[in-house]
């Protein structure tokens, strides 16, 4: 695609993507940076704290079809420039609540535009890109979340622990608007799918492969949010790191991110999508107990927060070709429930994961639940396998 003048316009139009990727990446993943400065700030519990992590995930899983059920005849270009003020004023309005229940009220709606951001995003990506490279396009704007845990997450948590968390915040806000203004200056204007009316894109759920894809995305990503819930604790309270070192763990664990991410889509692509998170899924479940008996040791900790990271997101390309696979006519969709599954693996293994924590079994403990969830996406997979081949036979019988 190109302007009016010739000049093309792909690039920074992802650019533009990639920064709302960025903010959202800091907004979901900042808070388990600085979980315990927080925890000190309000005078609650970590587990208390974590709900904070819950209910911004509730919001995403709220959000992320109703938004796109509100602007399905809308322009994208609009929608991403509404959405990415919902960012910039829900994080501002949670700096300054002056109260927990509050905090937990700007939370929730700080959550609404994830899903639906990611899920018309990702449908605009594909369509400036050049044909045949369509999910590199993609992957550019999911850089944005891992850019951000390399980037905006320890920035933020450095910030958070040594002036205030609430600064952290107001520089999310501030990153969103940044985004709002390119996706105005940079993005051209591309129509809106109407061809399928969004009550009629519900029919995928008919279809019980969808389920089990949502099986898991919910359960089985719960294991690496089990993990990186309660990471700060684990890493200072058990790995025996300082509070200050959490910027470089948090920047290690960012740069596994970004390596993961880019490794899980060229192994769906080499492979399948499904068979890639299977033995991710599977290598989760390893890196979980390998952190438990690794985690006294600081290099070994240091090198499980990267290998977990990355395991943990290179999950995320195969996980949306595998659902955009499943829902064909319904691609938008599909793209933003797969952000709303995630976050609520997201909000599953972060209340899971302090259970344990709360009952006096230590920080280790949710890497066990987080273990226990991700076999269960295994779980999943299988039965998918299952129901493929079903509907195999019974096309060739037909």
């Amino acid at each position: 695609m190109k302007s009016t003048n010739g000049a093309p316009l792909i690039k920074l139009s992802l650019i533009s993507l990639l920064l709302g990727g960025f903010s959202i990446g800091m907004t979901e993943f900042l808070m388990m940076g600085i979980l315990p400065d927080l925890s000190t700030s309000l005078n609650i519990s970590i587990p208390e704290a974590g709900h904070l992590i819950s209910i911004y995930a509730l919001g995403v899983v709220i959000g992320a079809p109703l938004m796109v059920g509100l602007t399905s005849k809308q322009p994208p270009r609009k929608v991403l420039i509404g959405l990415m003020l919902m960012v910039c004023v829900f994080n501002g309005l949670f700096a300054v609540a002056g109260n927990y229940p509050l905090l937990l009220a700007t939370r929730l709606l700080a959550g609404l535009p994830h899903g639906a951001f990611f899920g018309i995003g990702a449908v605009v990506a594909s369509k400036l890109a050049e044909p045949g490279r369509e999910a590199r396009a993609v992957s550019v704007m999911f850089a944005g979340l891992t850019v951000a845990n390399i980037i905006g997450v320890p920035l933020g948590t450095y910030i958070g622990h040594n002036y205030s968390w609430r600064y952290s915040f107001v520089l999310i806000a501030v990153v969103a608007l940044v985004a709002a203004l390119a996706v105005k200056v940079w993005m051209p204007s591309v129509k809106s799918d109407s061809e399928t009316s969004f009550l009629k894109s519900l029919n995928i759920f008919k279809h019980k492969e969808l389920w089990f894809i949502i099986g898991i995305s919910t359960i089985g990503t719960g294991g690496f949010f089990a993990w990186i819930s309660y990471i700060a604790p684990l890493m200072t309270e058990v790995g025996g790191f300082s509070s200050n070192s959490m910027t470089i763990i948090m920047i290690v664990a960012g740069l596994g991110m970004v390596v993961g991410n880019f490794i899980g889509g060229r192994l769906a692509d080499r492979y399948s999508p499904l068979t890639t998170i299977t033995c991710l899924l599977l290598s989760m479940v390893a890196a979980l107990i390998l952190t438990v008996v690794l985690i006294q040791f600081k290099p070994t900790a240091i090198l499980m927060t990267f290998m977990t990271g990355a395991i943990g997101f290179g999950m995320i390309a195969p996980m949306q070709m595998l659902i955009v696979q499943q829902a064909k006519g319904a691609e938008m969709l599909a793209s933003s429930l797969l952000q709303a599954t995630s976050n609520m693996g997201n909000a599953l293994g972060a209340f899971l994961g302090g259970l344990p924590i709360a009952a006096g079994f230590g920080y280790t403990s949710p890497e066990y639940v987080g273990a226990a969830l991700a076999f269960t996406g295994v779980v999943f997979c299988l039965l998918l396998v299952v129901s493929y081949k079903q509907k195999a036979r019974n096309l060739a019988v037909a």
